[in-house]
């Protein structure tokens, strides 16, 4: 006698429904919110997360030129870049970098917290972050995130 075993369902690429979500970058710290954005562009909060197909659901930053960041972190936090040439290391405090381009601190933070694997490309590309509280995506009706 075989038994009828219920099959786990699959997501497929072409059965993803993506939703729109606007996040105010004023209202939490920079690492709970970049954490709320990874998940929803990972998909990982839908009952159909499937890890090797991209379901996640669009992101819109606004207001991330009032990035809250806590503690010193702004003095003693530093990102560092380099050329590959010898003597060219370049540190820059994470304070001047909110100050310079906020859309890049909130862009970076939410990129080292996408899984690593080939579809973190495409996950990013449905990250819309702007400094101020207009955007152009009134069209797509995106649901607020507290």
């Amino acid at each position: 006698m075989k038994l009828k075993v219920p099959k786990t369902p699959v997501t497929k690429p072409a059965d993803t429904k993506r939703e729109w979500y606007i996040i105010d970058a004023a209202t939490a710290p920079l690492g709970r919110i970049a954490t709320v954005i990874a998940r929803k562009l990972s998909g990982k909060d839908k009952p159909t997360f499937t890890p090797h197909v991209d379901d996640g659901d669009f992101v819109v930053v606004i207001n991330a030129d009032k990035l809250v960041i806590t503690g010193r972190k702004k003095e003693q936090s530093k990102k560092y870049r380099h050329s590959g040439y010898p003597g060219s290391l370049k540190e820059t405090a994470l304070g001047t970098e909110v100050a310079e381009n906020p859309e890049k601190t909130v862009t970076d933070a939410v990129y080292g917290m996408v899984p690593k694997n080939k579809l973190r490309a495409e996950r990013m590309k449905r990250l819309k972050v702007y400094s101020g509280a207009e955007h152009p995506h009134e069209a797509q009706k995106p649901k607020e995130i507290k």
